[in-house]
């Protein structure tokens, strides 16, 4: 298949393009520019990665014009021309919740957020499945991998906690983190659902996580075990507490149903293929 991918030099949309080319696909890139939209017609697929993803953003103009309005002209041509389109989209639209299923009410809190989730319900107010297309969007849980340097602040805490183990023998670690669980997803199952989702003739709004929420301090501890680092335990900052979440597990059986997923790569895996892929 001929697929395009917008953001194709950012963290996901790096992985995203080099794993279709592997699995045979011709793909080309497309990075943002004010008030351009790509041509579609060629394409069987658009991959939209593209977006302003830092969740400390509060230009809101800014926000929307990327993320929103660029989003809706893109699925409006798309439509136009019948290009099958899969979208990024977050867990973080549903906010402060505790349950993460596609049909729970959504409570976004950032102006990321919100971009996200006011394309998800124009999708589903207009019948997700009536456009000339095959549209696909999926709620992204906490998404770790190799390539997040340039995301600073933002990167995944697997990545911060790596970086940390490396650079400073140590991580810092808020104290209690045992209370705080996050469901998080290795980048390279997230590009291998997305390719097989291509073979499915569905429309939909999925969650994309692994429906196991692990507490942050196990991840730490594994992490400073796998680096031979130490833990840091320091005070949750003020402007901090009461904002930062408690929990996220996805409720995935909507995808697992569409594909069944036999296995997700564990952290564990993951950092023995670091290692293996270093030598």
């Amino acid at each position: 298949m001929k697929i395009l991918v917008t953001g194709h030099k950012g963290f996901i949309g790096s992985h995203m393009a080099q794993y279709l080319i592997h699995k045979g696909h011709e793909v080309e890139g497309f990075e943002y520019v004010e008030n351009v939209v790509p041509t579609v017609e060629q394409y069987d697929w658009v991959v939209h990665c593209g977006a302003i993803s830092d969740t400390t953003e509060r230009d809101i103009d800014k926000v929307w014009r990327h993320n929103y309005e660029f989003t809706m002209r893109l699925l409006q041509i798309c439509d136009n021309y019948q290009t099958n389109i899969q979208l990024a989209s977050t867990a973080a639209v549903y906010g402060p919740n505790r349950s993460f299923n596609e049909e729970d009410p959504c409570y976004p809190q950032t102006p990321y957020a919100w971009s996200k989730f006011l394309i998800d319900k124009f999708l589903i107010d207009n019948g997700i499945d009536k456009f000339n297309m095959l549209v696909q969007s999926y709620r992204y849980f906490n998404v770790y991998g190799p390539g997040e340097g340039h995301k600073a602040d933002q990167m995944s805490m697997v990545s911060k906690f790596q970086t940390q183990a490396e650079t400073d023998g140590k991580i810092k670690l808020f104290k209690n983190s045992d209370q705080y669980k996050r469901d998080i997803v290795c980048v390279y199952d997230l590009v291998r659902i997305h390719e097989e989702m291509m073979h499915k003739d569905v429309s939909g709004v999925y969650n994309l996580g692994t429906s196991k929420a692990v507490d942050i301090q196990s991840i730490a501890k594994q992490i400073a075990k796998h680096h031979k680092a130490k833990i840091e335990y320091i005070d949750m900052p003020d402007h901090l507490k009461g904002q930062y979440q408690e929990y996220t597990c996805a409720d995935n059986a909507k995808l697992h149903n569409t594909i069944p997923i036999r296995h997700w790569l564990t952290l564990e895996e993951y950092l023995k293929d670091i290692v293996k892929n270093a030598g």
